[in-house]
């Protein structure tokens, strides 16, 4: 059976000069055009194609590869709008509709969104939508806290970065997590920091580990050390500030206080820590 929007593995089952005539299992025909045939191929061999509908709306084959395919989210730039849609460059011949209904917010040539691309049921076409939730759910399935997973960050709200995970779920990475730079429409791996009692996933670029917030609490004490024994620096401070020092979240700066507190080398208030002499 072809999967329109997806790559295909299919047969060759005859060369012409116009192109070749490729077969699947089930004995499924599609063309592949002569500009895409190479000299290498031959009646016989198996191949990976992309199968995409052309402007009459008929599956063609192409050995081009589409920046994204069904079922699968990217970043992609506004080519052109009329009275159906907007228009994506996918990296295809043939422009990938995103329709109005599919819009959050009404996009002109030049800007940029992320989307999820999916195969209508009622056209039987490959098209794209920025309502990811309607396909992706936010509520957590397999993943636990700790894991390493896959990010596209594909918003931005107030309260962080949206992102799609593995391709098959949303999370959100908090502003007080990011304290590295993050872009919209950028793919890192990334982990799971932890799931809310709701089932949302809070996401995090890094988990720090033992060695890490033995490192950073060092730091710390060196640094109080060369500053006269006190900063005002505390577990209570702003994240932005914390992070403007340190380029470390409030969590992972509050547990490395934690360790130097329980080994007595620090006093913590509300608004200064000082060294124990």
């Amino acid at each position: 059976m072809l999967k329109i929007g997806q790559t295909n593995h299919l047969t060759i089952q005859k060369l012409m000069t116009t192109g070749a005539k490729l077969v699947t299992d089930r004995q499924d025909t599609l063309f592949l055009p002569a500009k895409f045939v190479t000299e290498s191929m031959n009646e016989g061999d198996n191949i990976s194609v992309f199968i995409y509908l052309d402007k009459d709306d008929q599956p063609v084959a192409t050995t081009e590869q589409p920046l994204v395919q069904v079922g699968q989210c990217a970043f992609l730039k506004v080519v052109d709008v009329n009275k159906t849609g907007a228009f994506l460059d996918w990296g295809l011949p043939k422009d990938l509709l995103l329709p109005y209904a599919e819009q959050k917010r009404r996009l002109q040539p030049g800007n940029k969104q992320g989307v999820y691309v999916y195969l209508d049921k009622a056209s039987n076409r490959i098209t794209a939508t920025s309502r990811l939730n309607k396909f992706i759910p936010e509520i957590n399935g397999p993943f636990k806290g700790g894991e390493q997973v896959e990010l596209f960050f594909w918003g931005k709200t107030e309260l962080g970065f949206k992102a799609v995970i593995n391709n098959r779920y949303l999370g959100l990475l908090h502003h007080q997590d990011d304290y590295e730079s993050v872009r919209v429409g950028e793919k890192r791996s990334g982990y799971i920091k932890s799931i809310s009692p709701e089932g949302k996933i809070n996401l995090a670029l890094h988990l720090p580990n033992k060695a890490q917030l033995g490192d950073l609490a060092e730091q710390i004490y060196a640094d109080l050390k060369a500053r006269g024994g006190e900063s005002d620096l505390t577990d209570k401070s702003n994240p932005e500030a914390i992070k403007a020092k340190w380029q470390v979240s409030k969590g992972s700066y509050k547990k490395a206080l934690g360790k130097l507190y329980k080994q007595r080398k620090i006093s913590l208030a509300a608004d200064k820590i000082k060294l124990i002499d």
